[in-house]
């Protein structure tokens, strides 16, 4: 077709399917009409998809290694096929990586000897090109059959095509049954997949090794998914970690000690509940697990130094409770904007080091080691405050974070009558819960919030083995 012919029915197609879109006054539509509508639509979106993939197949296939300097990505200036189609399309990356892969088994192959060969999924190809087909079902019924061809299943070729061939009947309704649903594709497919190849070619570990995985997803309200697959080893090393912070203890037991209710501590004073969910209290311990990861001895470099994190932050919003300081983005779309509370916070963990800038980007605040308590300085205030001082929490000293009462910005020292001991959520929210610290010659003293404690006393932190035995002597009978 020449370009012209082509501009024309691009054109021609565009002005149809406007008037189509503008015509839809779904709100006035009968039920019936509302859902024709909504198939008519998804019937067209097929024919579209089936284009999008075909297109980006052809240009995965001009941009292959054997080509060289002549590949499509590097004559555009593009390090993969997925950026480039990225570029044209304004689609996300894992769409454009998506649309490859589909393409992938759809497309006609070419033997060493020149000869063409037809798609490894003839009929689903096919199907996929007519519009009957939609992409979802397709990737349904590659992804479970093709694991058996890499496999290397003896099962026999007859068996193969009747297996995709079913399934590609039973997606777009061919027979007596109506079309089912690309999840439902999936289950018969992983069900011929079974039938095909019902022991396997490999044995289980070098399929989970194949299987496993860590995804960070992207930042939404505020938080970052994450998606994995983790070996049991792994897995079962992690569950360790974990329960060193969150297996109920008994008091003075080295380990994190939660209360779901209220209870009373050595000096009788109430124990507040903690307030978290199971769910949040393993997002607290995993990050303990992180912080502590970070900055011990042996851990591999970044840059020459040991993984640190930046927190990047402008002097004007430092000290505001509405205040944005900025982390490294985890993924693409990421802003990285977190809470001021953080950078107000980053300057107590080796692991992070905050920088300051003025309005005019000059860097007026570097954290620097001389902020950071040392070896010996941690030791000595672990050993006056035994845990995090927050009472009711017993994460053990090796896993809390120093924090300067006074904070180092403001001229406080980073010296032990300074320092304390918090885990990582207490040091996140010491701000806002309502708990109050002060050094009283050299030592921690709290007061509690006003909706557990209305007198709003300060009583010393009873975290260290001999404030314990203090308060145990003291209420003993004489």
């Amino acid at each position: 077709m020449f370009d012209s012919d082509r501009t024309a029915l691009t054109t021609s197609l565009r002005a149809g399917l406007q008037a189509m879109v503008d015509g839809l006054d779904a709100a006035a539509a009968s039920d019936d009409e509302l859902l024709r509508h909504v198939a008519d639509v998804e019937a067209l979106g097929r024919l579209l998809d089936a284009a999008r993939v075909t297109l980006a197949g052809e240009v995965a296939h001009r941009s292959r290694t054997d080509l060289g300097s002549e590949r499509l990505t590097v004559t555009r200036g593009c390090r993969t096929p997925g950026e480039l189609l990225e570029r044209v399309t304004l689609v996300s990356g894992s769409t454009a990586r998506a649309r490859i892969r589909a393409a992938t088994p759809l497309r006609a192959r070419v033997a060493l000897t020149g000869e063409t060969l037809p798609p490894a999924f003839p009929v689903v190809a096919g199907a996929v090109a007519s519009g009957a087909l939609g992409v979802d079902a397709a990737s349904a019924i590659v992804t479970a059959l093709a694991s058996i061809r890499e496999r290397g299943a003896a099962c026999e070729a007859d068996a193969f095509a009747a297996a995709e061939q079913a399934l590609v009947d039973a997606a777009t309704g061919e027979g007596d049954a109506l079309p089912a649903g690309a999840d439902e594709v999936a289950i018969m497919a992983n069900t011929w997949a079974l039938f095909l190849d019902p022991d396997g070619a490999l044995p289980d570990g070098e399929r989970a090794m194949k299987a496993r995985g860590l995804t960070l997803g992207r930042e939404r309200a505020g938080v970052v998914g994450v998606q994995g697959a983790l070996l049991p080893d792994v897995a079962a090393q992690l569950q360790r970690l974990l329960d060193a912070f969150l297996n109920p203890k008994a008091p003075g037991a080295p380990g994190p000690r939660f209360a779901d209710e209220a209870e009373t501590d050595e000096s009788g004073e109430d124990v507040p509940a903690d307030p978290r969910t199971t769910t949040q209290r393993r997002h607290d311990a995993f990050a303990g697990v992180l912080s502590v990861a970070a900055g011990m001895d042996g851990i591999p470099s970044l840059g020459g130094s040991a993984p640190t994190l930046v927190v990047t932050v402008r002097a004007d919003q430092l000290d505001q409770a509405s205040g944005v300081a900025f982390v490294p983005p985890t993924g693409a779309g990421d802003t990285g904007a977190v809470p001021a509370s953080v950078a107000r916070h980053a300057g107590c963990a080796g692991q992070i080091q905050r920088i300051v800038f003025d309005p005019a980007g000059r860097i007026v605040d570097l954290g620097t080691p001389q902020r950071l308590y040392t070896a010996h300085q941690r030791r000595a205030i672990a050993t006056r405050d035994g845990e995090c001082i927050i009472p009711g929490c017993h994460v053990p000293a090796a896993w809390c974070e120093v924090h300067h009462v006074q904070e180092a910005a403001r001229g406080g020292p980073t010296h032990t009558d300074n320092g304390v001991l918090l885990c990582w959520f207490h040091h996140r929210t010491i701000e806002t819960s309502g708990w109050e610290i002060r050094m009283v010659r050299g030592s921690p003293w709290l007061r509690g919030p006003g909706w557990l404690d209305s007198a709003r006393r300060w009583r010393p932190a009873t975290g260290s083995v001999h404030r314990r035995h203090d308060a145990l002597l003291q209420a003993a009978p004489p």
